[in-house]
């Protein structure tokens, strides 16, 4: 059986991979932050990503019932399919299309499918609310939400969420950026990048 995180060691992990950044970020969201979490270092290891999967599926109700995971490209492809993995259920991904996230590859949601969306980093979850959207107009039933980190703040979507791990990071709209207000360069580190 694969051993499972605790918070601290999920902290350290961050930490030996590099994956906690400082600096002047845009976030997938549009805001602004002065940190930075790139899970994409913490899962180039196979090994440690198994870990991360099993220690979400072990932290989820007991009950819950999910018959597939879908997860948003890119940053919760990774995470979504060692999560699927784990539960031993299917997984589909979302793609951006003209600028909207779509399921292609012919990837369905079966009528009344119970799907776990995956994310790697949830800030605001506008990207985690689309495909929560797009599993709803398939006719599917979402059954809740996790990610590998929530960065705390209001959520785009109102479905149960698991978060693996809890971090407080401050973020702003750009308009209220200390750090723009001082020209600070910004660096756009996420999947859409901005700017």
């Amino acid at each position: 059986m694969t051993e499972t995180l605790d918070d601290a060691a999920i902290v350290e992990a961050l930490k030996q991979a590099q994956a906690l950044r400082t600096g002047h970020f845009v976030l997938t969201s549009g805001r602004h932050s002065d940190s930075y979490v790139q899970c994409a270092r913490i899962l180039e290891d196979p090994a440690l990503t198994t870990r991360l999967a099993r220690s979400v599926v072990d932290r989820l109700p007991a009950d819950l019932q999910v018959d597939m995971v879908a997860a948003p490209a890119v940053g919760g492809l990774i995470i979504g399919f060692a999560v699927a993995q784990a539960l031993g259920v299917r997984f589909i991904f979302s793609e951006r299309e003209a600028g909207s996230m779509a399921f292609r590859r012919s990837f369905e949601v079966p009528s009344g499918a119970r799907v776990l969306v995956v994310e790697d980093v949830v800030t605001t979850g506008g990207s985690v609310a689309e495909v929560i959207k797009l599993v709803r107009a398939a006719g599917g039933v979402v059954a809740g939400v996790v990610s590998l980190i929530d960065r705390g703040g209001e959520k785009a979507f109102t479905a149960d969420f698991w978060p693996l791990l809890r971090l407080d990071v401050e973020s702003w709209e750009p308009d209220a950026c200390a750090l723009c207000a001082q020209n600070i360069p910004v660096y756009s580190p996420g999947s859409r990048r901005i700017g």
